[in-house]
């Protein structure tokens, strides 16, 4: 016989401490494979027992297999004690303080637009305006009629408006903010200073410079000795409080049905002329359709684009960036919370 009872038992002792010696799970299994893998001494062992004489092979064979088993069994306590220490250690050291707002959510904002829109808002609150506002369903007779628009007038047609059906319902999604003006003059008696921003819908193909619902701002002053040069004072304060202090503006001569005498306004930035916006003294017509004795007052309007304000602002080429809600783009201008 090549291997004794002795050495089978010393084999066994050996494994039974290296077992209980290991620290780690890593450890243990190292362990594992000395003493009980293909080439440790138990196996070599019950491999023997081909080569033991048959009266001794049922003594030697009961001394292996217990020696096994023994070993066996301890290593597999040995396997629940480490592990059980191990999850213990696991619970301190990555332990999460659950009560703790997540870190990993991003926080909602403002989309740009709405940045914008405020920072005009305040602007023109801290001058003595208020912000009005009105439905975005709007009825014909003030997107158009109220404001001197006459019925054949290009925009009220079906491939510039968005008529709502019934069409005898004279309903419209409104073209313009201009309507907030009549309702606000409708509604107030002179002196009048607001803003009017808001949606407005055109039927516009989306491209890189247009799209069916955009945004407007519109400025409506009515007073007593109310001139162009108010006009022309308040759009340099303006451009400038947007653009830059080094902004200046001019005014070329237009025509709008709703303010007379009528003007484009051109600001000048970055080496260039840049068209803003519609402006004028506000038709006589219109203040009288409002009940505003215009032997007594005159105001100014004027209309600017906000989408196109953002784009000259921050160097956008495309709509499109504007309105697909990529939160990468969004992200870019912060969150815009205070």
């Amino acid at each position: 016989m090549s291997i004794s009872i002795a050495e089978v038992n010393e084999s066994a002792k050996s494994a039974l401490l290296a077992i209980s010696s290991a620290t780690d799970l890593a450890a243990l299994k190292l362990v594992k494979i000395e003493h009980l893998g293909d080439k440790s001494g138990l196996s070599k062992a019950s491999q023997a027992l081909g080569k033991i004489a048959a009266e001794e092979k049922a003594a030697f064979g009961k001394v292996v297999g217990a020696a096994k088993a023994e070993v066996s069994a301890a290593y597999e306590a040995r396997v629940k004690v480490l592990e059980t220490e191990r999850d213990a250690r696991v619970l301190i050291e990555e332990r999460v303080d659950v009560s703790l707002p997540a870190s990993n959510i991003p926080k909602g904002g403002l989309h740009p637009l709405t940045i914008l829109t405020n920072e005009i808002s305040d602007l023109f609150i801290g001058l003595g305006y208020r912000v009005a506002e009105g439905p975005e369903l709007e009825a014909e007779w003030l997107n158009f009629d109220a404001l001197n628009i006459p019925a054949d007038h290009p925009a009220r047609t079906m491939q510039d408006t968005f008529f709502i059906e019934p069409l005898d319902s004279k309903l419209v999604l409104r073209t313009h903010t201009s309507p907030v003006q009549i309702r606000t003059m409708l509604e107030n008696q002179p002196p009048i200073y607001v803003i009017c921003p808001g949606r407005t819908y055109r039927a516009d193909e989306l491209d890189a410079t247009h799209t069916p619902v955009f945004s407007q701002v519109e400025g409506l002053v009515i007073d007593r000795g109310i001139t162009m040069a108010d006009l022309k004072g308040t759009l340099d304060y303006f451009a400038q409080s947007i653009f830059g202090p080094d902004v200046i503006t001019r005014l070329r001569p237009s025509f709008f049905p709703f303010t007379e005498p009528s003007a484009e306004v051109d600001f000048f930035f970055n080496g260039r002329w840049i068209e803003w916006g519609g402006c004028g003294m506000v038709n006589p017509k219109v203040l009288e359709v409002c009940g505003i004795d215009t032997s007594e007052f005159s105001g100014f309007a004027f209309g600017m684009g906000l989408e196109r304000t953002l784009m000259v602002r921050h160097g956008i080429t495309d709509m499109h960036d504007i309105v697909e809600g990529d939160i990468r783009f969004t992200r870019s201008f912060g969150l815009g919370i205070k």
